[in-house]
């Protein structure tokens, strides 16, 4: 068995041949839930094909580095989007070099390599992050020259803890973020 197939799956939602969203989870938080549950309906909605890929088990940080090439040279689509959360932010040099517009979410600011990568994109490049999440670095996030959205309040699930409204309202700001961004890359 490939060590790709034995670490996770990937499911695509057909859409727009000429464009297409590599969808990635974090360690623990899945493509079902809420923000890449939602930025998936929203690719979808506007006509995108949408691969979801899924950890069977979640990769150490060298395997995933390893399978990121070909989880990105897998799309052979005009325009390639990849939306990614926490643990897979780190393939963020990779989608950089390869010029690809990307959705971070909660990305790993606080990893050099990641830091100096999304000051380097030319493709349009989208930070989120909440400030009471310990892994956002605010600070990088808007000296990296991209847009950045920052959820007061949010934690790494960009959650408002104890306040459901104040949750809801971030995942709207995120969508609303997204949306922005697709506007640009469509």
């Amino acid at each position: 068995m490939a060590p790709q197939r034995a670490l996770l799956d990937v499911s695509t939602h057909d859409g727009d041949g000429e464009r297409a969203a590599t969808v990635l989870p974090g360690r623990g938080y899945t493509c079902d839930a809420p923000l890449l549950h939602h930025v998936r309906l929203l690719l979808r909605t506007r006509g995108w094909s949408v691969r979801t890929v899924r950890w069977r088990t979640p990769p150490a940080p060298e395997q995933l580095l390893h399978l990121a090439p070909e989880l990105l040279d897998a799309v052979q689509a005009r325009q390639h989007l990849v939306v990614a959360k926490s643990l897979s932010t780190r393939i963020l040099p990779l989608a950089v070099q390869r010029g690809l517009p990307g959705i971070w979410l909660t990305p790993l600011l606080r990893e050099p390599d990641l830091c100096r990568a999304a000051g380097r994109a030319t493709a349009p490049t989208l930070l989120v992050g909440g400030s009471a999440d310990p892994y956002w670095d605010a600070a990088a996030a808007r000296q990296s020259g991209q847009r950045v959205l920052e959820v007061a309040g949010a934690d790494h699930s960009m959650e408002v803890p104890g306040d459901v409204g104040a949750s809801m309202q971030s995942l709207q700001a995120v969508l609303a973020a997204a949306g922005e961004l697709l506007d640009d890359v469509s």
